[in-house]
């Protein structure tokens, strides 16, 4: 009797340990593809999963923190869903490549065409993002997830250091120091430049080389000729000496 009601207990227990921690795999959240380095340009995913048996979600509104704003923000398209980018006035507008930018990305909606997230499944939605900041550790964003019954559930609460995760935590980005090589918004600009190069002095080169061997074949073709009329000459003389 003792066993089975140990069983129990420890059954139950285990339970309720597995619905309190549901939540923290079901939550929006957002990941690099590789790091997000401070300066540079990034791809990231913001995950949606579904949390409802009953409901499917068609809605999915990214708010992007105004405080550290970015210039660029790229969609990627993604079957079954339209995507609406808004921009917002800065206060103090940015520098980027050398050209001062006065708006900056302050959403990104997704809206289902069909059936949007259906229960038991989760969608990932890829932008590309940038130039990040130098001056922060992470970029806290806003998600805002509606369901086609109606309901709406707001991951807006950042988390505080060394406190709990809260019950609907905002999508938080880890930002990674830039490289030592400087690699970043302006570094691969500058790579690009320098591949253009090295592609045209490998061009050139080839086309010198072709050049060069052309001429050395031509050469060659032309002594062949000459030491051919040579052989024909002596060959008939000594035909008619005969």
């Amino acid at each position: 009797m003792k066993a089975s009601r140990v069983s129990v207990v420890g059954g139950v227990a285990a339970t309720a340990v597995l619905l309190l921690s549901v939540p923290a795999f079901a939550h929006v959240s957002v990941t690099a593809e590789g790091e997000a380095a401070k300066g540079g340009y990034a791809t990231v995913n913001f995950k949606v999963p579904n949390e409802m048996d009953d409901a499917s979600t068609n809605k999915l509104e990214i708010s992007f923190p105004m405080d550290h704003p970015l210039a660029s923000v790229m969609t990627q398209p993604v079957p079954g869903w339209t995507a609406k980018v808004t921009k917002t006035k800065l206060d103090k507008p940015l520098e980027m490549h050398g050209e001062k930018i006065d708006e900056a990305v302050s959403k990104v909606t997704w809206t289902a065409d069909g059936k949007g997230v259906e229960p038991g499944t989760f969608q990932k939605f890829p932008l590309s993002i940038g130039a990040l900041p130098e001056d922060a550790d992470e970029l806290v964003f806003k998600a805002v997830q509606t369901y086609d019954n109606k309901e709406v559930v707001r991951w807006i609460e950042p988390q505080q250091k060394g406190q709990e995760e809260p019950e609907h935590p905002a999508p938080a980005l880890a930002l990674v120091a830039a490289s030592e090589d400087g690699h970043g918004a302006a570094a691969s600009h500058d790579d690009a430049k320098e591949d253009a190069k090295s592609d045209d002095k490998s061009e050139t080169a080839s086309a010198d080389s072709s050049d060069s061997t052309a001429r050395v074949l031509g050469i060659v073709g032309i002594v062949v000729g000459a030491a051919g009329v040579a052989f024909g000459v002596l060959a008939g003389r000594r035909r008619a000496n005969s």
